[in-house]
């Protein structure tokens, strides 16, 4: 496995050990600046939006898995097709899960570090 490819998927497993331990500054790292989030029923959203969403789901608690199908790097560019199963449980209520692909475009900083720049999630209810 090379460098770059390596990398993405330790991003992806800090992704999601970051949610499970409700640590929505390190996600925020994840991410570049001027990314922007597709998910089905909305008008996609920017940084902001997704930290504000993150910090109003305090103390839910959030479980992932996550199954890399493809992953292409081209330069400082990539794009990953993911398998994704997240499971959200809030405090006293009933776990909800979704799963389904998520198309990622990810983008290599100057300082060498992969960040997420555009994001198309299509996780639906199971």
């Amino acid at each position: 496995m090379k460098d770059d490819e390596r990398a993405i998927r330790e991003l992806v497993d800090k992704w999601l050990a970051a949610s499970k331990a409700d640590d929505v500054e390190t996600v925020l790292t994840l991410m570049a600046d001027d990314v922007v989030f597709m998910v089905p029923g909305r008008e996609p959203f920017g940084k902001e939006v997704f930290a504000a969403n993150a910090r109003a789901m305090k103390n839910v608690v959030v479980e992932g898995e996550s199954e890399i199908r493809e992953l292409q790097i081209l330069g400082n560019w990539a794009w990953m097709r993911n398998q994704l199963k997240v499971t959200m449980t809030p405090p006293g209520g009933k776990p909800m899960r979704r799963s389904g692909y998520t198309l990622t475009i990810l983008r290599k900083n100057p300082d060498g570090r992969w960040v997420i720049a555009r994001d198309a999630n299509l996780l639906t209810p199971e």
